[in-house]
């Protein structure tokens, strides 16, 4: 036997030695798991908790509790504050089970996550605009369920938001001259916002730029609108005021656009 053939066999013996038997995979119980991402939740490990809830639908891929995992790690994540993260597992939930059990729900979740990540005014309000189309859909979809009324609640602080953003944009245009962009804010409001705490100041504003370029109908208008509507409100003194200088009342004019657009949301 040549020494080359002798060395090789030896270092396959020696391999063969070295070696640690293979263990083979054995999945744990699904009740293991569970429990043991329901234990995680409720002492507050909130991303163990998703993780372990992820395992589920990872190692039981068709079972029905996989579909509740999808849930329950996006509601862990929810309490963990974590809510990006949270709205990447309800979407899936959305597009893997459309008509499942808890579609309400996770629409509702979705919302309210939206909803915690709005910014203070003077910053973008994309995720107001978000939550109120979540808010939006449960009271069309599902206005029977018990979220409902939070969603309205919600729903009404989000559009505040949205107005006031219009608002400070509308401002900021008015004080720049630039009255044709500012009234479109404005109008905005009054359209759509109309349930706000802004639709005072916006009648006000609007009634504002319109004098300010000369358009006293329109002005007077908002202004009679206002004053009817709100006729103890600081902005309609301040209106009044600015009418008064002008040599015009309020008055009016069932023509103008923003008396049609008063008319058809009122």
């Amino acid at each position: 036997m040549s020494r080359l053939l002798i060395l090789l066999i030896c270092l396959f013996l020696a391999s063969c030695a070295g070696e640690e038997p293979l263990e083979l995979y054995s999945p744990r119980e699904l009740n293991q798991i569970y429990d043991s991402a329901v234990n995680l939740l409720e002492d507050e490990e909130y991303e163990l908790a998703a993780n372990e809830f992820l395992n589920v639908e990872r190692e039981y891929p068709y079972s029905i509790w996989s579909e509740k995992a999808i849930v329950m790690a996006g509601y862990a994540l929810y309490k963990g504050r974590r809510y990006e993260d949270s709205i990447i597992q309800y979407n899936r939930y959305i597009q893997l089970y459309p008509n499942g059990d808890s579609t309400a729900y996770v629409n509702y979740l979705m919302g309210v996550s939206y909803y915690l990540q709005i910014a203070n005014l003077g910053r973008d309000q994309l995720n107001a605009k978000k939550a109120l189309k979540q808010f939006n859909l449960i009271l069309e979809r599902y206005s029977e369920t018990d979220y409902a009324a939070d969603a309205r609640l919600k729903k009404d602080l989000a559009m505040d938001h949205i107005a006031g953003e219009e608002m400070e944009i509308g401002r900021f245009y008015l004080k720049k001259n630039y009255f044709s962009a500012a009234i479109n804010r404005f109008k905005n409001v009054i359209s759509n916002y109309q349930t706000t705490s802004h639709i005072e100041e916006a009648l006000a504003r609007y009634a504002e730029a319109y004098m300010s370029m000369g358009v006293y109908s329109e002005a007077q208008t908002a202004a009679a609108i206002l004053g009817y509507n709100y006729p103890n409100s600081d902005w309609y003194e301040y209106t009044y005021d600015q009418l008064m200088k002008g040599g015009v009342k309020p008055q009016e004019n069932n023509s103008s656009w923003v008396s049609k657009a008063w008319e058809s949301i009122s």
